[in-house]
């Protein structure tokens, strides 16, 4: 993929950066946060200490031989041992953190902590909190908007994931979000292509769990029920990944939840059938852009009427972790995408593309921390016409 000569690498190592902060501020708070989750003993507290300190002011270190992938992270890592964290790429280095993560815990190894996901009382108590009781039940509201009312509106909430909500309102907007929340909104062009390939298969690749993965499965159900897919492959992470990234469990859990609404029981059913069909792959949680996604994956997007990516992992890994000219086309660092791609994003790190120069201009001298707050979110679609 082209990379213009002023789009660096983000690395963590710059003073007042947003990267240095998720590993000096967030990640802290995190280890504390999943310490105190679960009774963990104290091998694994001591091993998630260790990472911490290693992680902020130490080199990086391999895996151990006996982990099941470690000839892989030795080959991902190539030249990277032994340097200092900061110095490798933001995104190959986040990454590393949540595979030690579970390598301190035990996640991978024989024992009583072997496969117990060390976020999920974070995703469990989201998906059973009172809230998702509401936004269920605004569900039997649905019927009665007109088809491409309903439509936006599902792809609003599964926009804002847990920044909206599932009530679909169309006359307010959630959280105080504005119309200029919305940095690039290509929401016609993306229906206009659904419904040019009617009838064809859809790639989903998740995000997150809990209420922001709700409403993506309220989405993929009327992708279905309205004709414009035949089926719909919802891409998973293969294991825990950044805190809340959605793995099958989740998505088994998010579809019994539902299934107090018809669309639970219609995508009960969809999973049966094969019109929705749940899978991985372990390039999910590698430290990669999408650009060097290995041969069988290509192979498995491949032939999608469109591709929609939930998210601003999966946006950075799409377009590059780098810091692109906003003005960058999103066609042109999306092209190696081998189909037609549409990123559902709300802003949380310094990555974009894709913007105008009076929007960019706009957000650099009224709003410091636009990219990275949350705030805004961009519909982005890229048609391979």
């Amino acid at each position: 993929m082209p990379v213009p000569p002023n789009a660096p690498v983000i690395r963590s190592d710059a003073p007042g950066s947003f990267a240095r902060s998720v590993f000096h501020e967030r990640h802290p708070k995190l280890v504390q946060q999943v310490l105190h989750a679960l009774p963990y003993g104290p091998a694994q507290r001591a091993a998630v200490e260790r990472l911490l300190v290693e992680s902020t002011t130490g080199v990086l270190e391999p895996l151990g031989e006996d982990a099941p992938d470690s000839a892989q992270w030795l080959k991902w890592g190539g030249d990277l041992w032994g340097r200092p964290w900061g110095e490798a790429p933001f995104l190959w280095a986040e990454s590393y953190f949540y595979r030690r993560l579970l390598d301190a815990v035990g996640y991978f190894r024989p024992g009583a902590w072997q496969g117990i996901d060390p976020f999920a009382p974070f995703k469990n108590a989201e998906l059973a909190g009172p809230a998702v009781d509401d936004e269920l039940a605004a569900l039997n509201d649905l019927d009665g908007l007109p088809e491409a009312h309903r439509a936006q509106a599902l792809l609003s909430s599964a926009l804002w994931g847990n920044r909206a909500d599932l009530s679909f309102q169309l006359t307010a907007e959630a959280d105080g979000q504005t119309a200029s929340d919305l940095l690039a909104d290509d929401s016609t062009t993306l229906w206009t292509q659904l419904e040019r390939a009617r009838g064809g298969r859809i790639c989903v690749v998740a995000d997150n769990a809990g209420r922001e993965l709700l409403p993506d499965l309220v989405l993929i159900d009327h992708l279905l029920t309205c004709g414009l897919a035949t089926q719909v492959v919802l891409h998973v992470k293969p294991q825990p990944y950044y805190v809340s990234d959605a793995t099958t469990t989740d998505v088994l859990a998010s579809v019994e939840r539902l299934r107090t609404a018809e669309v639970g029981g219609r995508l009960w059913r969809a999973m049966t059938d094969g019109a929705l069909v749940v899978r991985t792959h372990p390039f999910f949680c590698a430290p990669l852009p999408f650009h060097d996604m290995p041969a069988d994956l290509r192979t498995e997007f491949t032939g999608a009427a469109m591709t929609i990516l939930k998210g601003d992992l999966n946006y950075r890994r799409l377009v590059g972790d780098r810091l692109h000219p906003p003005t960058t086309p999103f066609a042109d660092v999306t092209d190696h995408f081998p189909t037609p791609v549409t990123a559902l994003r709300t802003l949380k790190s310094d990555v974009i593309v894709g913007l105008d120069a009076e929007t960019t201009t706009r957000l650099d001298t009224s709003e410091t921390a636009w990219r990275t707050n949350g705030h805004h979110a961009v519909i982005q679609v890229a048609t391979r016409q």
